[in-house]
């Protein structure tokens, strides 16, 4: 019995220490990620500022939705106004609110960079094995991406690439979501899981693009009668090697009892970016750290693998 409880009390002085400096240094990263947002919320308010001088009373409403949402519609928001802001013609403004707006979109651009760089490093201290067994983040919240489109030239707005595309929620007969993790070519620390799917080619019909894409991603050949929906609907703008794309998702839900996924159809950027891919269940989902898109994938699910999917399409994030 002694010779035990020495060997656990020996044990508790080696690794309480180590265990001390883990928690503290998560400690420091949840500060400095909380401080990061500050930084950029900063930057997207005083974005807001300098549009509303533009004096122009459209682009003024979308400053002060954008200013106004909150943090899980903010995203949405802030690119709708970089859309805006891409549509003006900055040769016809003074050159000084022109040179303004411009340094008020790289602020925007750099405070970004800071902030989703601490987000990344807080990530990988919360996903280790010691920390998410002993729960040693406590309550503090999970921080996440901010992603907005990135500028493509230094004094102007990105032009935005209109890029409608076809996505399929494809589930087991387990209710399990395929996933493909992944990461932008320009910010390769940056990854996200995605659902099957891609870009809708010239003169191609959704439910086309989604059997394209399901067959290309996974070697699955799915007949359109195993097609259900649409069902959602997500808009998002974002950057992906160095071009900024207005993307218009549309997602099927197709069931099989089980399929070993052959991703030999990958094109030479897939096969660039895409790190591997898993099949999560809506549990996994709900408690993972990962960033997922799109975003409510956990929150909609059940309802396509339990068939009560209403018939309506929803807007996800």
């Amino acid at each position: 019995m002694i010779p035990t409880l020495i060997t656990v009390l020996g044990l508790a002085v080696l690794i309480g220490p180590w265990l001390l400096s883990i928690a503290n240094r998560l400690d420091r990263l949840h500060v400095r990620t909380d401080a990061a947002w500050a930084a950029l919320d900063a930057a997207l308010a005083r974005r807001a500022v300098v549009t509303r001088a533009l004096l122009d009373q459209g682009l003024s409403l979308v400053a002060d939705r954008a200013e106004s949402s909150p943090r899980v519609a903010r995203e949405s928001a802030e690119n709708d106004l970089s859309r805006a802001l891409g549509a003006v013609d900055r040769s016809s403004l003074p050159p000084a609110l022109a040179a303004e707006l411009a340094d008020a979109e790289q602020r925007v651009v750099l405070a970004r960079r800071v902030h989703n760089d601490a987000v990344r490093d807080t990530l990988v201290q919360r996903r280790r094995r010691v920390v998410r067994w002993l729960k040693l983040s406590g309550t503090a919240p999970q921080p996440s991406y901010f992603e907005i489109a990135e500028p493509v030239e230094e004094v102007a707005a990105a032009a935005i690439t209109p890029r409608p595309s076809a996505r399929i929620v494809l589930t087991d007969a387990s209710g399990r979501v395929l996933l493909f993790q992944g990461h932008d070519p320009a910010r390769p620390q940056e990854l996200f899981w995605f659902t099957v799917g891609g870009g809708v080619e010239q003169g191609e019909s959704l439910p086309d693009a989604a059997l394209r894409e399901a067959f290309e991603e996974t070697g699955l050949s799915l007949s359109p009668d195993q097609l259900v929906g649409p069902v959602w609907r997500r808009r998002a703008v974002f950057s992906f090697d160095g071009e900024t794309f207005d993307a218009e998702e549309w997602f099927f839900h197709a069931a099989v009892d089980a399929h070993e996924v052959d991703t030999s159809g990958f094109n030479a950027v897939e096969l660039a970016t895409v790190k591997q891919y898993r099949w999560w269940s809506a549990a996994d989902l709900s408690s993972t750290e990962d960033t997922i898109y799109p975003r409510q994938l956990a929150e909609f699910l059940p309802s396509l693998v339990d068939g009560s999917w209403d018939g309506r399409i929803r807007t996800v994030r």
